[in-house]
């Protein structure tokens, strides 16, 4: 495992590099949740899915050890910024699997990139904020599909863990609660003209609505969708025994560059 920094739009990004390339084979991208980490998002399945393949995972502005700047936190600056990493790393094409905010990031960059990626996994991330459960669009704190206390304090934790400046994280939680409700860049013609095969993943209680996330399978020419049952936003990357098997059948189908 490789831990460096890249210099990309003004950002010191932070970035880790698993497994090993095997010939022309596209590596996998993961792109984390918003106020989370690499680790927090994708501990669970990480080691399987590097095991045959090169995985990238990046850290968002002000997220882990990412120093957050003065620009605004939205999702179409946080795609520039992974497509100028890949930029940086010669990575002409790859998969993603982007999770939440990072399934946001995810579909942002094969909406306005499409020649940069492969296969496509949003893990719970609608493509308009009506796909949301009303309980999430405008909160309501005793709803069990809400992260638990103890998931903030895990997010508080890893922040203070390696944050640049860790006494911000209050300001940083405002700016990706602010990203994560923004309206977003697109349209249904947007998933109709969609070119790469699609894993549309989601929880039956997660924060997308399970009508949304099907009507999303039917725009999209080339997508699938799995619904992991008795699953919520935050346990849906968790559930290992039903989910990987998902993740290695569909990234499994590569084809090289």
């Amino acid at each position: 495992m490789t831990m460096p920094y890249a210099k990309v739009n003004g950002l010191e990004m932070y970035y880790e590099i698993r497994g090993a390339a095997h010939g022309d084979d596209r590596p996998l991208v993961l792109l984390h949740g918003g106020a989370t980490t690499i680790g927090l998002s994708f501990d669970a399945v990480l080691p399987a899915l590097a095991a045959d393949r090169q995985v990238i995972a990046p850290e968002f502005q002000g997220h882990g050890h990412t120093a957050d700047t003065d620009r605004d936190l939205t999702v179409p600056h946080l795609a520039s910024d992974v497509v100028a990493l890949l930029d940086e790393l010669g990575v002409p094409q790859a998969d993603f699997l982007g999770y939440s905010l990072g399934g946001l990031t995810a579909l942002e960059i094969a909406v306005r990139h499409p020649d940069r990626v492969g296969r496509l996994v949003p893990v719970s991330a609608p493509y308009t904020q009506d796909g949301m459960r009303d309980e999430i669009r405008t909160p309501d704190y005793t709803s069990p599909l809400l992260p638990t206390r103890a998931d903030f304090e895990d997010m508080a934790a890893g922040y203070a863990a390696v944050a640049p400046h860790p006494e911000h994280f209050e300001a940083f939680l405002g700016k990706v609660s602010a990203a994560a409700h923004a309206p977003l860049p697109w349209t249904a013609d947007d998933l109709r003209g969609l070119t790469s095969p699609v894993l549309v993943l989601i929880g039956d209680s997660d924060f997308v609505r399970v009508e949304h996330a099907a009507e999303m399978q039917s725009l999209i020419p080339d997508a699938r969708l799995a619904v992991l049952p008795g699953t919520t936003h935050m346990t849906v990357l968790r559930r290992t025994s039903v989910v990987l098997p998902l993740l290695t059948e569909f990234l499994g189908h590569q084809a090289t560059v």
